[in-house]
């Protein structure tokens, strides 16, 4: 299964995205974009490296295209400001031009400090996009938000900066661990969520095929997931207003997150997120019990936790209060009207997050 999807920009400079299996048409695509014989910075990391780097290197060779490298250690630990400097350095020792390249060939943190850094060097390079992750082709590849991390606070040095192009190639997702899998699927899932009953009753019915990991309907969920965020992003490139939808499980989950680094994953914590939300929208009446229940219950088969152990709420809330989403009329926290449509909510109180979190809070009578 072959698609694409153009992602409309506010500048005008569109990007595409190409969803294919191999690394065949890679040069085709550049070819077409005028990216031939050119210099380019891939920056990947210890995992996906060893795997795919060569072969990537390969294709673009074919093309004239010369190749430079800088390899990061696997994990969001990478993303931090002294090694986003530390490649804007070599950049300017190696004297790439702005008409050179940076490739990301990598999950969301590759992309993440990979457009960080193409942002950044001569007021911007041409930056591409391969991701390795199904986090990655869900979700962070698309949309120009790239960020690194500071003293545990998640992106908080960060730029709207867009892709020239993203190339997925599916095939990838075979050597993906079944962890890593599946902390992807919890932002297909949230998409679904917050915009798109008939994708999230379309996942439920496809439950067996996702989880074996059927080619067609991996093409097909991801090209349904990137639809959703494209809407989204199209209408709202810069996050003033209906793109902070897309942080429906993100308030509470980047707190836990901070709070969890190193022992739970990013789409972990979303979906731990995504039930507190959905327990606070059924607290305030916005949603009914069955419907918390069935988003919340959802989320196990496919190997994503709903409880989690040794919080410390009172730091998850003290976090939560440097948050970004947070601005001078207070806290954007994302609820559900019902599956499908999410709402920007800023009435949250500390208590009702307090009461969320304790419903997620691991105990041994949990229901």
């Amino acid at each position: 299964m072959n698609e694409r999807l153009t992602i409309k920009t506010p500048n005008s400079k569109n990007y595409d995205i190409a969803i294919t299996t191999g690394f065949d048409a890679l040069k085709d695509e550049l070819t077409a974009l005028g990216f031939k014989s050119r210099r380019a910075l891939i920056i990947s990391d210890s995992k996906v490296a060893p795997l795919y780097l060569e072969t990537v290197k390969q294709k673009l060779n074919e093309i004239g295209i010369t190749c430079e490298d800088h390899i990061l250690n696997e994990g969001e630990s990478s993303k931090t400001k002294a090694n986003s400097d530390f490649i804007l350095y070599k950049l300017a020792d190696l004297k790439f031009k702005r008409s050179d390249l940076v490739i990301a060939l990598g999950g969301g943190v590759v992309g993440d400090i990979s457009g960080y850094v193409a942002s950044q060097y001569h007021r911007g390079l041409p930056f591409i996009q391969i991701p390795t992750t199904l986090l990655a082709m869900s979700d962070s590849s698309i949309g120009g938000k790239n960020g690194v991390d500071h003293n545990d606070i998640k992106n908080v040095f960060g730029t709207f900066y867009f892709p020239s192009f993203v190339y997925m190639n599916t095939d990838v997702l075979n050597t993906l661990e079944e962890r890593q899998f599946y902390n992807g699927f919890a932002e297909v899932m949230k998409n679904a969520i917050i915009k798109d009953e008939k994708f999230y009753v379309w996942l439920i019915d496809s439950m067996y095929e996702i989880c074996d990991r059927d080619p067609a309907t991996l093409a097909e969920m991801i090209y349904k997931s990137l639809t959703v965020k494209k809407i989204v992003v199209e209408k709202d490139p810069y996050e003033e207003g209906d793109r902070a939808l897309l942080n429906f499980g993100h308030t509470l989950g980047h707190a836990i997150e901070s709070c969890k680094m190193g022992t739970l994953l990013h789409g972990e914590c979303v979906a731990l997120g995504m039930v507190a939300a959905s327990h606070i929208s059924y607290k305030k009446e916005m949603i009914s019990l069955e419907e918390y229940l069935e988003i919340r219950d959802m989320l196990v088969p496919f190997n994503l936790p709903i409880t989690v152990e040794d919080i410390d709420i009172d730091e998850i809330i003290k976090r939560v209060g440097r948050d970004k989403k947070q601005d001078d009329a207070g806290l954007k926290f994302i609820l559900l009207k019902k599956i499908g449509k999410a709402v920007i909510d800023r009435s949250v109180t500390e208590e009702e997050m307090r009461a969320a979190l304790k419903e997620i809070e691991y105990t041994d009578d949990f229901e």
